[in-house]
């Protein structure tokens, strides 16, 4: 069975926000990953033990001891009721990605609704496992420069000023590197507040132009040159890009609609772009591994496997070997960004209080010198 892209249209449906509201401010309520993750898998065992559809949502709202969770799940089983597709009905939510409802899109229409819900289980599983990771390998690095930054807080602005004071009435000149450890300690107030508005700025600028080509152009090709951090987030779409593909391919969907529902997918704009060159490279009767190869942001060895799985035509099987390989890749990096990051951090601390002290201690040693004469 082959999908119709026209199918796959942006439509303009009206967006359904959670807030809550304290005093003058909102916030906006989102379904965490393992909520969805429960959800899928949920949703999924209920539909292969033969359940109908409204059925199954009316068990999950039932058992769920969540308001939020309840209110969502009953207005999408009340769009169904009316005649809205599934897909349409947890779009309208505004609480699921572009992943998973054209995710529940091709399940619908090929039928394959549990595969496509397993899938989804699976995606979140893996998420969840690897944030868990993050959080896990982050956190030491994270305390330790929090309290150097209060640490380096401190010292300039509380003993720095008694060493300035002491070295003020002996009157004599100061090596270079204690004038200047002095002057930054006399404006270390503006110099913190600069910092911090640096990082608002920046917050808000990204909030405001997220959306914009050339914005994201520019951003994801910085993050991608990142020594090590930008060969896992190349890992982590490049994972995602397989199993998009996977599972499309496996929903019997021609390659080209499989290449165009992966960019809406997937959300990562090297490899969108890349993407609408590759379909129209496929169109002119180039193949699929000749297209990608033209792409830096497609590692040779994915390149290479799809090779062969094309020429074997069993890209489905191929796309679902690379998800579990980059996977694992993605697993072990995680795990060793804290063992690079714990020492980088060590040496960054030891220099910056190394520098402080040992600018605020030279004068010291000339201090019988002064005092004699």
């Amino acid at each position: 069975m082959s999908l119709d892209l026209s199918t796959y249209k942006s439509e303009k449906t009206p967006k359904v926000n959670f807030k809550i509201e304290t005093g003058n401010f909102q916030f906006s309520k989102k379904l965490s990953d393992k909520k969805k993750e429960v959800f899928y898998r949920e949703l999924g065992m209920l539909l292969k033990s033969g359940v109908d559809f409204k059925k199954a949502l009316e068990i999950l709202s039932n058992q769920s001891s969540n308001k939020f969770e309840k209110q969502i799940i009953i207005q999408i089983k009340d769009k169904v009721v009316e005649g809205r597709s599934i897909y349409e009905s947890m779009r309208e939510t505004n609480q699921f990605s572009a992943y998973e409802y054209y995710s529940i899109q091709i399940g619908e229409e090929t039928r394959k609704l549990e595969e496509v819900l397993g899938e989804l289980q699976k995606y979140f599983n893996r998420k969840i496992q690897m944030k868990r990771q993050i959080i896990s390998v982050l956190t030491y690095p994270a305390i330790v420069m929090t309290v150097t930054i209060l640490v380096l807080y401190f010292m300039l602005n509380k003993v720095v000023p008694m060493f300035s004071s002491v070295f003020k009435q002996f009157g004599s000149e100061l090596p270079k590197s204690t004038q200047i450890i002095i002057k930054i300690s006399n404006h270390s107030g503006t110099i913190f507040g600069i910092v911090f508005g640096l990082i608002m700025g920046f917050a808000i600028m990204h909030t405001l132009l997220k959306e914009k080509k050339s914005y994201r152009a520019i951003t994801t090709k910085m993050m991608l040159k990142i020594p090590y951090f930008g060969s896992l987030i190349q890992k982590i779409y490049i994972s995602r890009f397989c199993q998009s593909m996977k599972l499309l391919i496996t929903s019997k969907t021609t390659l080209i609609n499989s290449l165009s529902l992966t960019a809406k997918m997937i959300g990562f704009y090297p490899i969108e772009i890349a993407i609408e060159t590759i379909k129209e490279d496929i169109i002119r009767g180039a193949s699929l591994n000749e297209s990608l190869k033209k792409h830096s942001v497609f590692e040779n060895k994915m390149v290479s496997m799809v090779e062969v799985a094309e020429q074997v035509n069993q890209l489905d099987i191929m796309f679902d070997r690379l998800t579990e390989q980059y996977n694992e890749e993605i697993s072990h990096q995680t795990k060793m960004i804290g063992v690079i990051l714990e020492p980088m951090i060590i040496i960054v601390i030891g220099v910056i209080v190394g520098v402080i002290m040992i600018s605020m201690y030279a004068p010291m040693f000339d201090l019988s010198k002064i005092i004699k004469n």
